[in-house]
């Protein structure tokens, strides 16, 4: 059997230094890196979702940053739709994909395409949530996701009829709430050997600090004129993309003169922190994953001996074998 090409992921909560980690390893391994995060796929949105600078790339090639407009809708198979002949670009120059994101799922439908949910598509149940859309509302077919799966009505607005009518599918099919079902691991076969690098703080509060340092270094860069931009343009409404994102959507109270700029910059930084809990929840179940602490005694490593460490890890898996 044909063994399978090599890719590389490096993934963590926020502000654990995934980019930093990510561009070290691509230099030292002749990578490349592949973007996997949900919201710095969108132009005009740097600064609030970190997305690296020039200077920060290091010269290192960078892919699926700002790649669409925020007026996108923009799902986990337009990704690996998307990224396909990304990777297998990468692959055919003998260079090394190296994916860094937080958003789990997107690397996952690069990983196992339709074999994570063709056991959920049905066009019949799909067509019947539509007309109830169609006819009753969208508060409608909201209020029937929230009767059988409570969590995934809470994490999607109504106004958001195709994810919507999305969860009530996978419900319909499987029978499994969409929040639940999310949790199982793919049975299909995944594409590539993908070795998974997540990264893990020993110290929660020092995670924490860091996420608010990172949104006052945010603030100073300018994300008040960015997200202003958006305001202005029309594309923070509560259906569109660049709503979902922290870091924009908490800016609506403060520019409707409902609170200080204080006060949103705090909401940023507690919604981010339970992003982070998410994220720390989610990245456990890649049980087969190189688990990485960023830090010691209270204080973050160097990322270059973080490198180093997985650089190890990975000979010892021969990963650097032939094939």
């Amino acid at each position: 059997m044909e063994q399978k090409k090599k890719i590389l992921s490096v993934a963590g909560p926020t502000a654990s230094g995934k980019t930093a980690l990510a561009i070290s390893l691509a230099r030292r391994l002749d990578g490349e890196v592949i973007s996997n995060d949900s919201m710095q796929i969108y132009t005009g949105m740097s600064i609030g979702t970190a997305a690296p600078t020039e200077s920060e790339m290091e010269n290192i090639p960078h892919h699926m940053i700002a790649a669409v407009p925020p007026t996108t809708d923009f799902s986990c198979a337009d990704f690996a739709e998307m990224t396909a002949p990304i990777v297998e670009d990468i692959l055919a120059r003998d260079r090394l994909p190296v994916f860094c994101g937080g958003t789990g799922l997107y690397l996952d439908a690069v990983l196992y395409g339709d074999g994570l949910s063709d056991s959920t598509k049905n066009p019949a149940v799909r067509a019947c949530f539509e007309a109830v859309a169609r006819e009753q509302g969208a508060d409608a077919l909201h209020g029937l996701l929230a009767a059988v799966d409570p969590e995934s009505a809470a994490a999607i607005h109504p106004n958001n009829v195709r994810r919507v009518i999305r969860a009530l599918e996978i419900y319909e099919t499987t029978g499994i709430p969409k929040s639940q079902f999310d949790g199982l691991s793919p049975t299909a076969d995944a594409k590539y050997d993908c070795v998974r690098i997540v990264l893990s703080f020993q110290s929660r509060q020092l995670l924490y600090e860091r996420i608010d340092k990172r949104v006052a270094e945010m603030m100073q860069a300018g994300l008040l004129e960015e997200v202003t931009g958006l305001y202005e343009a029309g594309l923070l409404r509560e259906d569109a993309p660049a709503f979902q994102a922290i870091g924009y959507k908490e800016f609506l109270p403060y520019f409707a003169g409902e609170c200080t700029l204080e006060q949103t910059v705090d909401e940023i930084c507690r919604n981010t922190r339970r992003y982070a809990k998410r994220q720390i929840t989610w990245f456990k179940r890649y049980t087969e994953a190189i688990v990485v602490s960023v830090d010691a005694h209270g204080q973050m490593r160097p990322t270059e001996q973080l490198a180093e460490e997985v650089c190890k890890k990975l000979h010892n898996q021969h990963f650097f074998g032939n094939g």
